[in-house]
């Protein structure tokens, strides 16, 4: 039997979520590599060739948790109940995968990247390497590894080899993202 999201939010939600996001902005290298007459319309030129680092990140707060479970109907006790969880493989309440990977979508966003630009998200590829604890706080790193026009589309393909990473700067996730970004005119 599923739960609403209203009773998810009142019984969890202690704060808003504007205190699920950090003040600071920080944390995404971008590395971009620009091939051929194609450049994404996001691609701030000079600041690739200088290796601009911009850096957002994101606390994965027990609010976000709740509410991820609500919306996708996961409340497998491992995400959701902490004596469960206490006496399982990780010792304690991991984060779901699906959110983490959620998170490193906004995040490139927030870095300016992809914002505003993306016609598609086409493909997804990703490996969970280590578990995202309730209260860790990620960041997202992306390197630009192939770009591919396609003008009919007034676009083309990029694709991103990314990387999850945590406060202690362990790779928690990591994969490829192709998406469809507009071209610039």
């Amino acid at each position: 039997m599923t739960r609403p999201i209203a009773q998810i939010v009142a019984r969890h939600f202690s704060v808003g979520l504007s205190d699920v996001y950090a003040k600071d902005r920080g944390c995404a290298q971008v590395a971009l590599a620009l091939a051929g007459e194609f450049v994404p319309f996001a691609v701030n030129v000079a600041a690739a060739e200088a290796s601009e680092t911009v850096r957002p990140f994101l606390n994965v707060a027990e609010q976000l948790g709740a509410l991820f479970a609500g919306l996708s109907g996961d409340y497998n006790q491992i995400h959701t109940n902490a004596v469960f969880a206490a006496a399982g493989t990780f010792g304690k309440r991991v984060a779901h995968g699906l959110l983490v990977q959620s998170i490193a979508t906004g995040l490139a966003v927030q870095s300016g990247v992809i914002e505003g630009t993306v016609l598609a998200f086409r493909e997804l590829e990703c490996k969970f390497s280590l578990p995202v604890y309730i209260g860790d706080t990620v960041h997202v790193e992306i390197d630009i590894v192939d770009i591919k026009a396609f003008p009919r589309l007034k676009g083309g393909n990029v694709t991103m080899k990314y990387a999850v990473v945590n406060q202690d700067g362990a790779a928690v996730q990591r994969g490829n993202w192709v998406m469809l970004v507009k071209s610039r005119g």
